[in-house]
């Protein structure tokens, strides 16, 4: 009993749950002129995947032809907006729903990008059934329309969002999730997912720079520069990380919203508003990164822990959550943080992807 509890970790009940996949697809010269322009192209794409997604009952998808990174968020309204790099989607599983071409009219796209957002009431129970149904999407596209074109890459991602402090603000009820790796939990429900994949498992947290951090740390603040406060942060978040053997972790203090990939793909890399970190999960040796811009006071100052292979569990990763928890609390538990009025978000993401 005691191994199984160990192996569970409790979230609250209010807990908000997304999952979604991104197909991309980077077609050839051929295919673009094949068309008479760009933009019928482009609408043509769009009536073949809206009237495959109609069939298989996928009702909230977009096709993105503008080179954006697309980010989703739970909400209880219904937003899709634009900056120079992101394409944001706020919604909610339970009542939105949309088929939405977005494209910068006339302007070629390096990459043809498929969003499919899980609707439903029990996203993480209905997780491989949806997986299936846009694997079909996707088969009725390549007999259908990219004809001899490059595979897509599939990338499928869940989270559970959740607020730590959710007890001191009277939600006592929690449900405890094993939390489950992804590829044997689809195998279990039929649902084919390719020997050779990806898969990446971590949590994210944010210290928002309130009013009381602001004040507890005038010190710190008042200074031609910022290194200082932005230290104190890093080396917390490291001793830490330590003190629960969380080896890879990597904290944003420079503006930028974190975007984790496995190393054996993707770089180090960054611009104004995405910061990549990379991280070799097969790798033994501590990888804690650190990023801040020490002439600027940012908002948010954001953390990753990333799960490594000594993390993966049988059973789940309930055991990698709680070593997270516990990693938190004892970073906040010297911050001026009112946990009755402040929300400390969590995020569990896990990331399974393949060539499809």
């Amino acid at each position: 009993m005691a191994s199984s509890t160990q192996h569970r970790v409790y979230i609250p009940t209010n807990a908000r749950a997304n999952h979604y996949l991104l197909a991309e697809i980077t077609p050839s010269d051929d295919f673009y002129t094949s068309f008479t322009n760009i933009d019928s192209c482009y609408n043509r794409i769009a009536k073949q995947l809206f009237a495959s997604c109609d069939e298989y009952e996928l009702h909230n998808v977009h096709l993105l032809a503008n080179d954006k990174l697309p980010v989703v968020r739970f909400h209880d309204e219904s937003y899709q907006l634009e900056t120079a790099k992101q394409m944001l989607f706020f919604y909610n599983p339970r009542y939105h729903e949309a088929h939405k071409l977005h494209y910068t009219p006339t302007c070629k796209s390096k990459k043809i990008r498929l969003l499919f957002l899980a609707t439903g009431d029990d996203l993480r129970a209905s997780s491989a059934q949806f997986h299936s149904k846009v694997q079909k999407v996707l088969d009725n596209l390549q007999s259908q329309l990219f004809i001899e074109q490059p595979q897509f890459k599939l990338r499928d991602h869940q989270h559970l969002t959740y607020d730590l402090f959710a007890k001191n603000k009277g939600c006592n009820q929690s449900y405890g999730y094993k939390l489950r790796s992804l590829y044997p939990r689809y195998l279990a429900r039929q649902c084919k997912i390719p020997a050779e994949h990806a898969e990446m498992t971590y949590a994210t947290f944010s210290v928002q720079v309130s009013r009381g951090i602001k004040t507890q740390f005038q010190s710190l603040i008042n200074k031609n520069n910022y290194t200082d406060f932005y230290n104190y942060f890093a080396t917390s978040f490291k001793d830490c990380c330590e003190r629960y053997a969380l080896t890879h972790g990597a904290m944003v203090a420079n503006g930028a919203r974190p975007i984790v990939r496995n190393s054996q793909i993707d770089k180090n890399d960054g611009n104004a508003e995405l910061q990549k970190i990379s991280f070799d999960v097969n790798g033994t040796a501590t990888q804690i990164h650190i990023f801040f811009n020490a002439e600027k006071l940012v908002e948010s100052l954001h953390f990753v822990i990333v799960a490594t292979h000594k993390d993966k569990h049988e059973m789940g990763y309930g055991r990698f959550m709680n070593q997270v928890e516990k990693t938190i609390h004892a970073m906040c538990s010297e911050l001026a943080i009112n946990k009755e009025r402040q929300d400390l978000s969590v995020r569990f993401f896990q990331h399974i992807s393949y060539p499809y």
